[in-house]
């Protein structure tokens, strides 16, 4: 892995830039624990599900578009990788597919997130759905997803190639 160069989230902060900072910081853990594989190693296989470091990011990817571009924005054919019939498909990932690629294209969709962001209170609400989530719903919930999903790539990572570190 690269040298750590994610920026720690604020320790004394209003609440927007709290929540923020914790996403931030996550988003910058993806990146941090994918630098330096192959793109093989990115799409290697080591558990039973379709699980993959490289697969993991385009998760993350389609979930950043979904939940600031689709729901919150009500943007009109955000891309996305899943679909009915293949709900699992951002997690379909070949050998010969760029792992810098994808990682580009996940700090693509956070860039485009932090842009919808930027428009939006906390109170705010989803222009799309019908759950009626608001902003500070979905930062909390994308701190949530992100989280979780970077303790899938760190243990993936040791696995891989036996380096650790948060």
């Amino acid at each position: 892995m690269d040298i750590d160069t994610r920026t720690e989230p604020p320790e004394a902060a209003g609440e927007r830039e709290t929540l923020t900072g914790f996403l931030d910081y996550f988003r910058d853990t993806v990146v941090m624990k994918a630098a330096g594989l192959s793109d093989a190693d990115g799409a290697k296989r080591l558990l039973p599900s379709l699980t993959t470091v490289s697969g993991l990011i385009r998760h993350l990817a389609d979930v950043e578009r979904f939940w600031f571009r689709d729901r919150l924005d009500g943007q009109q054919g955000v891309p996305a990788r899943w679909t009915a019939e293949d709900p699992d498909a951002e997690f379909r990932v070949d050998d010969g597919e760029s792992l810098a690629e994808i990682i580009a294209d996940y700090q693509a969709a956070c860039r485009e997130s932090c842009e919808v962001l930027a428009r939006y209170d906390l109170e705010d609400r989803c222009r799309a759905g019908d759950r009626g989530q608001n902003v500070r719903w979905i930062l909390v919930h994308m701190i949530e997803e992100t989280g979780r999903h970077c303790g899938h790539l760190d243990i993936l990572r040791e696995l891989l190639d036996g380096t650790t570190g948060d």
